[in-house]
């Protein structure tokens, strides 16, 4: 049997043991949450704010951004002043009170637009001077964050709109509404431009046969000869027009034609300009209302004589009235024509010859 002093030995070796163990627990779970500060020496802050705006105990402090330490205490100040209702006691390592000038500014951030992390930002001023332990640090206004916070849920019920909109056009597109809809689930739309491609595939084999004239276009090299024998043909016609050959040469390269056309043109605007001045017969037509009242006149008694022929007036009017006239013609005419086709049968009856001696 063990003796008592055994016994107690080993309690102690146990024990022993055991807080070793936990400190090494502890010393583990510190360095894998990067949590050291119970092995460095921190300063106390305190800053006013108007509105805790959910900032709590045990919140992050960071320095633009720069983790430096935690919130200790949020509570009221007791003071009236509106941007000083709020008081918050927080922590910081001392190395980092180097990094703070006193002219720096706090101000409760958040982490999202939700605003659900809360955190107190030290934003570095520009003093030589740096904060002390105990010192008051400067505060932002932090209504110009709660009106962010405002406007980010405005934004939120906007997007919240929109996604609801978005899930109605996604519902009426699943039921086949609109032309999308139709697209999605409309099987006869589907078979229309399945008939569609067909038909362009058609249309392809043939171009690529030689069935029609553009399928011969495309693979018949004797219409395709033909239409470079008539560029050829057309490219010569250009040459020659170029060097001056036939008519339509002459008339771009020639410029005895261009002289000739030139006199020509100049001889017609010299005639127009007498026509217009009133020179020569059609100068006067055109411009001598004298003439043109005699002419008027002569007109006037030409178609008076006409009336008075047509009326029967005179020897020409009896002959184209007058029917005893005209008879009285026709049968001396008649009466001629028989005495010349007696004198042609008979020409002795009609010619004597009678000698008489003197």
């Amino acid at each position: 049997m063990p003796s008592k002093q055994k016994v107690n030995l080993a309690q102690l070796k146990v024990g022993i043991l055991g807080i070793a163990a936990l400190f090494f627990v502890t010393l583990l779970v510190f360095l894998l949450t990067g949590n050291l500060s119970w092995f460095k020496k921190q300063a106390t802050l305190h800053v006013y704010v108007a509105d805790a705006a959910g900032l709590t105990p045990g919140s992050p402090v960071r320095i633009n951004g720069i983790g430096a330490g935690q919130i200790s205490d949020v509570a009221l100040s007791g003071q009236t002043d509106p941007q000083r209702i709020i008081k918050v006691d927080f922590v910081v390592d001392e190395d980092m009170l180097r990094q703070i000038p006193d002219d720096s500014l706090a101000t409760i951030a958040s982490d999202n637009l939700l605003g659900s992390t809360k955190f107190l930002q030290i934003n570095k001023g520009k003093n030589q001077e740096t904060v002390r332990p105990g010192a008051t640090l400067k505060s932002a206004n932090t209504q110009e964050f709660q009106q962010l916070v405002a406007q980010g849920f405005g934004v939120l019920d906007s997007a919240q709109a929109i996604l609801t909109r978005i899930q109605d056009i996604v519902g009426q597109v699943e039921v086949g509404k609109g032309t999308i809809g139709k697209l999605l689930v409309d099987e006869t739309l589907y078979n229309t431009l399945v008939q569609t491609v067909n038909q362009v595939q058609l249309l392809a084999t043939t171009l690529n046969s030689k069935t029609g004239t553009i399928g011969h276009l495309i693979n018949d090299n004797a219409m395709y000869d033909q239409i470079q024998a008539t560029l050829t043909r057309v490219d010569q016609i250009t040459q020659g027009l170029q060097q001056g050959q036939g008519t339509a040469g002459l008339l771009l390269k020639d410029p005895k034609v261009y002289n000739d056309l030139d006199s020509s043109l100049n001889q017609l605007n010299t005639m127009l300009t007498n026509l217009n001045a009133g020179k020569g017969t059609a100068g006067q037509l055109l411009t001598n209302d004298q003439l043109a009242k005699q002419l008027s006149a002569t007109l006037d008694k030409i178609n008076l004589t006409i009336d008075k022929v047509n009326s029967g007036n005179g020897t020409v009017g009896q002959l184209l009235v007058n029917p005893q006239l005209y008879d009285a013609a026709t049968g001396t005419t008649r009466e001629l024509h028989e005495l010349l086709k007696d004198f042609r049968a008979n020409p002795k009856k009609f010619l004597r010859i009678k000698l008489a001696v003197f």
